[in-house]
């Protein structure tokens, strides 16, 4: 005889992804209305900076800045110690030493439950410091103050926080939704092209799958993306994020099942991004990513010859490449080095069946559970033909 207990019980998120420039000007209150409306204790809010060493860089009186805010507005923030720097990219995910400083910051400093860790870098960055409070204490709050588009459109916004291990890209992570996400859309002004060029690539492919609309207004305005204008960025920012945000919050937020739609294009761009030892950028590797599973789904018959170009042009006029030499390993195409090993290590990273999200055309995507390895190479040699006389050219 058996005798069972059952439980059964929901817990509601909620979090606001906000819009701003200058966040630590001194009358701009939005940090400090986020932390009074989220802290009702009365008492100042502990909180800890993480930042990424690059942006700190490339924005010399960021650190000034946060001490003359933290100075003026005692009332909203106790800011406990200096801000902690940590480099940035994937290098911060894969030293586990990153994550150890910021615990051990955590833990010098007396950061609790009821304090909050806020971290200010690319998604790197804030896939590490987000999984940091994530596990101490079963918990900080998190808020997350992405400065590249890739970040601000898609990673920040999210619920996700991971590093890497064992070789593989975000082995080790968590689900948990940050307090708040702040937008400030002055830490775009000092990125680099390659950097501003890699996040729009996750607007391509949100759009791609989810809204034919999207796509045409990324198409219209892809000459100006491409030339840094920033009216349009902050359009394409602010509708990629707005989808993403819309996804998450639908039936799989922290994915227990196989359907990952808002991983197209991803299947070969985490493997591509191992393959480089990170050379590529994950933007880059997602547009490489988008090129190869969009060419496929015309050779699967998904979608038209006309509809493929006009994504293959689109990537190309924003600045990808649709090709790099880790897709095609001459040796042995279906090795455990190959771009095709990757497939297997998605399939093992969702826990079940194999689901790749595919095109039936432009604005919908269609899932499918099997991969014809032969058409995949088929479609990198395709790839590879486009992109030949484009070196031929640069030559």
């Amino acid at each position: 005889m058996h005798n069972t207990i059952e439980q059964e019980f929901s817990v509601k998120f909620r979090y606001g992804v906000y819009f701003t420039q200058s966040l630590f000007a001194a009358d701009n209150t939005l940090l400090t209305d986020i932390l009074t409306q989220s802290h009702t204790s009365g008492a100042p809010a502990k909180v800890l900076f993480v930042v990424d060493s690059g942006v700190a860089n490339a924005n010399p009186e960021l650190l000034q800045q946060i001490n003359n805010y933290a100075t003026n507005h005692t009332q909203s923030i106790n800011l406990v110690a200096e801000p902690l720097l940590i480099p940035g990219g994937e290098e911060s995910k894969n030293n586990p030493i990153y994550l150890q400083q910021i615990l051990q910051a955590v833990n010098e400093f007396g950061v609790c439950r009821h304090s909050y860790l806020v971290a200010i870098g690319g998604g790197a960055i804030l896939d590490l410091a987000g999984f940091a409070a994530t596990i101490a204490h079963r918990g900080i709050r998190h808020i997350r103050i992405p400065t590249t588009v890739l970040s601000q459109n898609d990673s920040g916004v999210g619920v996700k926080n991971s590093i890497n291990a064992f070789g593989k890209k975000n082995f080790i992570g968590t689900f948990a939704p940050p307090v708040a996400v702040i937008n400030d859309s002055d830490f775009l002004l000092t990125l680099d092209d390659c950097d501003w060029r890699a996040g729009i690539s996750e607007a391509v492919k949100v759009a791609l799958i989810k809204d034919a609309a999207f796509y045409q207004s990324i198409k219209q305005d892809a000459e100006k993306l491409a030339n840094r204008d920033m009216e349009a960025m902050q359009r394409l920012i602010h509708r990629c994020a707005e989808l993403h945000v819309q996804h998450i919050g639908g039936t799989d937020p922290f994915e227990t099942g196989s359907s990952r739609p808002l991983d197209f294009g991803h299947w070969a761009a985490h493997k591509l991004e191992q393959l480089s030892n990170y050379n590529l950028r994950h933007g880059e590797a997602v547009a490489i990513g988008i090129a190869l599973d969009v060419t496929y789904s015309y050779l699967k018959g998904m979608i038209t010859q006309a509809e493929c170009d006009d994504v293959l042009h689109l990537l190309q006029i924003l600045g990808f490449d649709l090709f790099t030499p880790e897709l095609l390993d001459q040796q042995d195409p279906f090795s455990q080095l190959s771009v095709i090993e990757g497939l297997r290590e998605f399939q093992e990273h969702l826990g079940g069946q194999l689901t790749i999200m595919l095109l039936n055309k432009l604005g919908a995507g269609q899932e499918v559970h099997h991969m014809d390895e032969l058409l995949i190479l088929k479609a990198i040699q395709q790839l590879h033909i486009i992109h030949q006389p484009q070196v031929l050219a640069q030559a």
